[in-house]
């Protein structure tokens, strides 16, 4: 068993050690177990299920600039484009929502690290979006779903605007 600090130390301290983990499980096909895996993990705990497969066989992909990451977010209003939770707003869990930067078209499907490809995901959205090609929803789309709601969840919606856009 190995820690999430043991796991940045091993990849040279580097913030993106969480990207990388992502990269060995979705592209690589290490079978690496974490508290969503197994129940006897805690939260930043992770497990080597098989050997790895031999060095050389696996490569990183270059970490996206902080500018570019920087350029998303505000982009983005600081908000996950999935769900609209905001960055530092409490999630389901009690903890505090943090936003990693999710292709809209993943790079396992031709998709590049583009201003235009790339959005803001929660870390539950980010997880469950893995490889997966998916539009931002329309505006007709959005409104028809607006419409749909009851009256209080349209009022929750709109106070949500005004407090993220102003009136």
């Amino acid at each position: 068993m190995v820690s999430a600090a043991e796991l940045q130390e091993a990849a040279g301290g580097t913030v993106e050690w969480a990207r990388r983990l992502r990269e060995l499980r979705s592209d690589e096909g290490w079978k690496i177990s974490s508290h969503r895996d197994r129940t006897d993990l805690k939260p930043g705990q992770y497990i080597l299920e098989e050997p790895p497969p031999e060095p050389g066989e696996y490569q990183f992909s270059k970490p996206m600039s902080a500018k570019l990451r920087a350029l998303v977010l505000e982009r983005n209003g600081y908000t996950c484009m999935m769900c609209g939770i905001g960055a530092g707003e409490l999630d389901e869990t009690g903890r505090k929502t943090v936003l990693h930067i999710g292709h809209i078209v993943d790079k396992s499907h031709g998709g590049k690290d583009e201003l235009p490809n790339l959005r803001a995901l929660c870390a539950r959205c980010n997880e469950s979006a893995s490889n997966i090609v998916q539009e931002p929803p329309s505006y007709t789309m959005l409104l028809a779903q607006v419409r749909r709601a009851s009256k209080s969840d349209q009022r929750s919606i709109l106070d949500w605007l005004k407090q993220n856009y102003g009136e």
